[in-house]
């Protein structure tokens, strides 16, 4: 790996100790409660339908490679979201954690939000597979792009060899990636602990893959 994703891995470390110390500092139940404390009809209908990305858009997204002739993007990040379901799999079956409806009705609590025409799930919460697939999709994607603008530095467009443009993109990939988390919170499907550690498995599982079969996949 190059410096380039040096930002992008700093702000999600951040992003990390944010979520640790929110988990730290509040209860469960009153975290989660917390962090849905905001529901819009708007917000709805988005988070509703940007968790879906994870359930087979990306995986469309990353055939797109093959177009170009680059099959090992593809087959790396194939191999790498099998490992990591394979992770989340094990841990899910190791864990058994309620969902937080599960988790909810359990403590006789009925004041936690829904939102209208999304399937509810009751049981293996810890961690979340959807989180793992946005992180590791993203990072991974982050990863070819920093290694990209290394590679092409004297190649690239005038706007695109401005190190801000450069780390701007990046951080967008970041985000999408912490929305993807987030929708999995929002929509009551998983708690700030799942999505965390969802997160963590699909960020170094991308990064492992990536140091593994650079000289690979990098090659024009």
């Amino acid at each position: 790996m190059n410096r380039k994703i040096v930002p992008y891995l700093v702000v999600y470390v951040l992003l990390l100790m944010l979520a640790c110390g929110l988990m730290m500092e509040y209860p469960k139940a009153e975290l989660h409660l917390m962090l849905n404390s905001h529901h819009t009809p708007a917000q709805d209908v988005f988070f509703r339908c940007y968790t879906i990305l994870a359930e087979w858009p990306l995986y469309v997204v990353a055939l797109i490679p093959l177009c170009f002739r680059k099959w090992r993007w593809t087959l790396t990040y194939a191999i790498s979201e099998g490992v990591a379901a394979i992770i989340v799999s094990i841990l899910k079956h190791i864990f058994r954690e309620p969902r937080p409806l599960a988790y909810f009705e359990e403590i006789g609590n009925n004041s936690l939000p829904l939102v209208e025409g999304v399937k509810m799930h009751h049981s293996n919460s810890f961690p979340s597979g959807h989180s793992s697939t946005f992180f590791l999709f993203f990072t991974f994607g982050a990863l070819l792009l920093a290694d990209y603008y290394a590679r092409e530095k004297d190649n690239l467009r005038p706007v695109l060899q401005s190190a801000a443009v450069q780390q701007a993109t990046m951080l967008c990939l970041l985000l999408m990636a912490a929305v993807g988390c987030f929708s999995r919170v929002y929509l009551s499907q998983h708690f700030l602990a799942d999505v965390t550690v969802g997160s963590v498995v699909g960020v170094t599982v991308a990064c492992m893959a990536f140091c593994l079969f650079r000289n690979k996949i990098t090659t024009k």
